[in-house]
């Protein structure tokens, strides 16, 4: 790591939360509730804008499950068993997620999440979009003076900026996700920058890259109105102002952090 700027108070606060699991927990709720109300949102604005071309009722039973997961989410009582209820609730939301693929259908499926490496065109564009977001929020969170690499969901790991893991779940679906599908139900990324490996595995070229990178920027200077704030500001400064809020909580000014809640 280069020069560490910051708050070394905040920083210890920040430490000292992510060393007890019962306030961990409580932060960690807070993410997880964000991206499953956010997920559910995704899906109710597929219904209500492409209502003709989708299954509605397949769309709004899974609607309804997270609304289930959301109460169960927050009465957990660990960790791990609120990763239980994320991993069951993502689970949810990717059984449909190739429904909100309108376009290009013989190229860009999506049957299963996978990475590492990704198996298909959509999972391939989800990996790289995911990446740029995890960096966005990393640089917002030290920005603050927070330490990106310690969490409360995700757990230390040499190399892993957890915390960013942590906040950029509530920002996955309405922001990431969203982003994806939009490139290609319109059409601005097409089959031809994809090819794949002999083991599978899918990659992009990097005239795709800098395609998906070019409207990646686009979007971040998009307006939108924050739920919390109330206040007008563009895509990009949303990870800013995510961080913010979450080291004023952290520093006793909020008595709870205010989850990026859209719609």
């Amino acid at each position: 790591m280069g020069e560490v700027r910051g708050n070394v108070t905040l920083r210890k606060s920040q430490y000292r939360l992510s060393d007890s699991i019962v306030e961990s927990n409580k932060i960690a709720r807070s993410f997880i509730t964000g991206k499953i109300y956010n997920a559910r949102w995704v899906i109710e604005r597929a219904t209500r804008d492409y209502a003709a071309r989708l299954d509605i009722d397949k769309l709004k039973r899974v609607s309804k499950t997270l609304v289930k997961s959301l109460k169960l989410v927050g009465e957990s009582q660990d960790l791990e068993q609120l990763r239980g209820f994320e991993g069951e609730a993502a689970a949810q939301y990717f059984s449909v997620f190739d429904d909100l693929i309108l376009q290009q259908k013989e190229h860009f499926y999506f049957r299963s999440r996978n990475k590492r490496p990704p198996l298909d065109n959509v999972n391939a564009m989800l990996s790289f979009v995911y990446t740029l977001l995890a960096h966005d929020v990393a640089a917002a969170l030290e920005t603050v003076g927070l330490d990106p690499y310690v969490g409360f969901l995700h757990r230390d790991r040499p190399g892993r900026v957890s915390l960013a893991l942590d906040m950029m779940e509530e920002l996955r679906s309405v922001y990431a996700d969203r982003f994806v599908i939009s490139l290609i139900n319109k059409r601005e990324i097409n089959a031809d920058g994809f090819t794949q490996k002999e083991n599978g595995a899918v990659n992009m070229d990097d005239d795709t890259r800098k395609e998906i990178l070019k409207a990646w920027q686009s979007k971040k200077q998009e307006i939108i109105t924050h739920p919390f704030l109330q206040e007008k500001l563009e895509w990009g400064l949303v990870p800013y102002a995510q961080a913010m809020l979450l080291a004023r909580f952290i520093r006793g000014d909020l008595d709870a952090y205010p989850t990026f809640m859209w719609k």
